[in-house]
C-alpha cells in the first residue's frame, strides 16, 4: 500500500475493482486543512478520465504491471497493431490506450508494452526517438536573435518547434518525456 502524496504520475492503483492510471498527481500542502493530492486518473476498465482530490495519507494498492517487449507493426483505423517478439502473437491498442506515444510510433519500432492480467493497458517509450523531418519552412538567415524556432512536421505526422538550420530531410532526436526537440543526428 502506498499513500496517496507518493504516487506519481505513469503508476497504476487500483480503486475498487478498476485500474486506474495516473494521468497527473500535484501536491498541495493546505493551510488550515491537511494537506491533500489533486489527482488526474483515467480508469482503465471504462476509459473515462476523473479529476479528484485525495487526503495525502489516503492509502492505495498500488499495481505492479508487467511488461513486454513487442515490435510496433502498424495503424489502421484508430487501431495500433504490436507484435510478441518471441510468440509472434499479435495485439491491438487504441489511440485513447496510447495517448501522446502515437506521435513518436515508427513502424518496425520496438518497445515495452505494459499489460496487466495478461491484457494490454499502455506503452513505456524511449526517452528519445529520432524522427525524420517531412516538411519545413527554409530558415531566414539572420534570424537568429535568441533561440528561434519554426515548425516542422515529423514522419509520425507529429508537429513540434525546431531551430531554423534543421530542414525537411533531415533526422532530429525528440524528447518523448516533453515533445521537444533535442538534437540533430548526424
Amino acid at each position: 500500500m502506498k499513500e496517496a502524496q507518493e504516487l506519481r504520475s505513469g503508476n497504476f492503483v487500483k480503486i475498487g475493482n478498476d485500474l486506474h492510471l495516473i494521468m497527473n498527481a500535484v501536491y498541495n500542502k493546505g493551510g488550515r486543512n491537511a494537506a491533500v493530492m489533486k489527482m488526474k486518473m483515467k480508469n482503465l476498465t471504462n476509459g473515462s478520465v476523473s479529476e479528484t482530490v485525495y487526503k495525502a495519507n489516503d492509502k492505495f494498492n498500488q499495481v505492479s504491471l508487467d511488461k513486454k517487449e513487442m515490435q510496433f507493426l502498424y495503424e489502421q483505423d484508430g487501431a495500433y497493431t504490436f507484435m510478441d517478439q518471441e510468440t509472434f502473437d499479435q495485439i491491438e491498442l487504441t489511440k485513447d490506450d496510447l495517448g501522446d506515444a502515437t506521435n513518436y510510433l515508427k513502424e518496425q519500432m520496438v518497445i515495452n508494452v505494459s499489460t496487466y492480467e495478461d491484457r494490454p493497458v499502455g506503452v513505456e517509450l524511449p526517452i528519445a526517438v529520432e524522427l525524420e523531418i517531412t516538411y519545413t519552412e527554409p530558415g531566414n538567415k539572420g534570424d537568429s536573435s535568441g533561440r528561434v524556432l519554426k515548425p516542422a512536421t515529423l514522419e509520425t505526422g507529429y508537429e513540434l518547434g525546431v531551430p531554423l538550420f534543421c530542414e525537411t530531410g533531415e533526422i532530429i532526436r525528440v524528447d518523448t518525456r516533453n515533445g521537444e526537440y533535442m538534437e540533430r543526428v548526424r
